[in-house]
């Protein structure tokens, strides 16, 4: 028997988690590429960057069981 409830759960923090990554990496893009750019965006732009690898990285780990041990 499926379980809707986890089914949709998973759904959602699925869509949730795809928007904010997708969300976070076109604003590390465009901080990157506006003109006259300070130390500041840069950073803050390099940083999105570190944490959209960051959520990668854990889905991977949330995805493979052999890390789970």
């Amino acid at each position: 028997m499926i379980d809707w409830s986890a089914f949709v759960v998973v759904a959602l923090v699925a869509l949730f988690s795809a928007a904010a990554l997708v969300s976070l990496y076109s604003l590390g893009l465009r901080l990157l590429t506006v003109e006259g750019r300070t130390t500041v965006r840069t950073a803050a732009g390099y940083a999105c960057f570190v944490v959209c690898a960051l959520g990668v990285l854990y889905g991977i780990y949330l995805i493979i069981p052999g890390f789970h041990r």
